[in-house]
């Protein structure tokens, strides 16, 4: 492609959604993407045993933003499928969030209604006014029996930190239900698309003004492009500028393995994500994607999930020691011209599926207010 007016590396939620915006105005796009494949984490494919998985594990689209909404409904029809999770703790099985069933099973009392729950949770939890970290924060809302079944050994297995190490913000997020609700999100629109995530990204990046290159690390080749507008990063911000400022210490990230596994079965388990809070086993969850869509096969796929260190970030560690870093590499990313840190490792912080669309849609409104995209109609 010719005559570049921007450039995005990465072909993930915000490289995607800044591709269609910019090429919506009559902007040229071109996308430089690391892997094989476009949709970044989001990406899936049909397997071995014909059913549809996703390779860096399950994503489940949940939004109380209309814009968000009403935005991916122009590139995918999508179901409602409103996620449930369920957790083996002391050979029980037990809803995620933590709700009445969960304290009634692994407490062997009955509690019935609200005001019974909330009075539960007000005579066991701990209370901090203003939680310091992940151990204050989950000790605040649901007490220290509570913690240690659910909480401590899970955070351990998912961030190699216990929550006492992370920001209180890491377990805050977390919901705790006074009532039966047993789904996992309570956001209004639940989702997933018809036909999978792939798909939905092949018609974000459809339009004729966007090109992309795969398999290819843009730090390889950065020479070769200068005469760009814009220039919108979305991958790890310390890679950014590792070469230019090799002082700066590096970020820690949290990477996942991915251990699949085909059963000779129907199902292998009842539920589409199973976890394991406990010490028992070193893997954190296990997802049967068959039951995504009510997908029909003679054979299942489980897929068991152990987070480590080494391999692609997926997660930043939010701690202050990292927070203070990252601070470092964005005082150096604001002294930059027409180069824009989009996304949850550029940005070092956790978003949400519809977060990072959002985030996405509102830096190109901010920065191009004064032009008028010409919107695709829904697929």
């Amino acid at each position: 492609m010719k005559n570049i007016d921007i450039l995005i590396i990465g072909a993930g939620i915000s490289g995607a959604v800044l591709a269609e915006r910019y090429a919506s105005i009559g902007k040229k796009v071109l996308i430089i993407e690391k892997r094989n494949h476009i949709a970044g984490n989001c990406y899936d494919y049909i397997d071995q045993n014909q059913i549809l998985v996703s390779k860096y594990g399950a994503h489940l689209f949940h939004t109380n933003e209309e814009a968000v909404w009403e935005y991916v409904n122009r590139f995918s029809d999508w179901y409602l499928w409103e996620h449930k999770v369920i957790a083996r703790v002391d050979d029980k099985t037990v809803p995620i969030p933590v709700n009445i069933t969960t304290v009634n099973e692994l407490f062997d009392i009955n509690i019935s209604t609200e005001e019974e729950m909330q009075i539960w949770l007000e005579e066991n939890r701990t209370p901090i006014e203003k939680p310091a970290n992940g151990e204050e924060a989950v000790l605040n809302r649901v007490g220290s029996v509570l913690y240690e079944k659910m909480f401590k050994h899970y955070t351990k297995k998912q961030w190699d930190k216990y929550p006492a190490e992370l920001d209180a913000s890491v377990l805050e997020r977390i919901p705790v239900r006074n009532n039966y609700d047993d789904r996992y999100f309570s956001d209004i629109h639940q989702a997933l698309p018809k036909g999978g995530y792939t798909q939905l990204f092949e018609n974000i990046l459809s339009h004729p003004n966007i090109k992309v290159v795969l398999e290819t690390d843009y730090f390889d080749v950065k020479d070769d492009y200068k005469n760009y507008e814009k220039l919108f990063y979305t991958g790890p911000v310390d890679r950014f500028f590792e070469f230019k400022h090799s002082l700066l210490e590096k970020l820690e990230y949290r990477s996942i393995n991915f251990v699949s596994e085909t059963i000779d079965a129907e199902f292998y388990q009842e539920n589409s994500v199973v976890n394991y809070p406990g010490t028992e086993v070193d893997f954190t969850r296990i997802i049967e994607y068959k039951h995504f869509g009510n997908q029909i096969s003679e054979k299942t796929t489980v897929v068991k999930e152990f987070t480590v260190d080494e391999g692609e970030p997926y997660y930043p560690v939010p701690n202050p020691r990292n927070q203070e870093i990252y601070a470092r590499y964005k005082t150096e990313a604001d002294k930059l011209i027409d180069v824009h840190f989009v996304g949850r490792l550029a940005n070092y912080k956790y978003f949400n599926m519809d977060q990072a669309f959002k985030n996405a849609l509102d830096l190109f409104d901010k920065l191009e207010k004064n032009n008028q995209p010409l919107y695709k109609t829904a697929v």
